[in-house]
């Protein structure tokens, strides 16, 4: 089995997808097959950050204790340059159709993807 790029989610300022070496397709959710054609071991890549907003969405309650500090904050679906989705943070100006890149930053405990505009 081959070991995994460290991402986001392992605290590394990275994005980590997938691409199908048999179709092409792209997959952001990682799994040991491409969820496209059924062929197996995807490979990884790291993503650009670059991308644009599909969605949008303010959170004005926090859902928990730990997130109350944040409260205003953007929740954004991203579509990336890579031909992914994501669902991440982002500045609470945001709106669809913004070309925007990915930093990271700390929310309740953890690195997460934050996206900014792009002049």
């Amino acid at each position: 089995m081959t070991e995994r790029l460290a991402d986001w989610t392992r605290g590394a300022e990275a994005i980590v997808y997938q691409s199908c070496s048999a179709c092409r397709k792209v997959q952001y959710f990682h799994r040991a097959f491409c969820a496209a054609c059924g062929a197996p071991d995807p490979v990884e890549k790291r993503a650009s950050g670059a991308g644009t907003v599909y969605a949008t969405s303010l959170v004005c309650r926090a859902a928990t204790s730990e997130t109350r500090a944040h409260v205003p904050y953007n929740i954004v679906l991203v579509d990336t340059v890579e031909g992914f989705r994501i669902m991440a943070h982002g500045t609470n100006d945001l709106a669809i159709g913004d070309k925007v890149a990915a930093n990271y930053r700390p929310f309740a405990g953890r690195l997460v993807p934050y996206f900014e505009k792009t002049r």
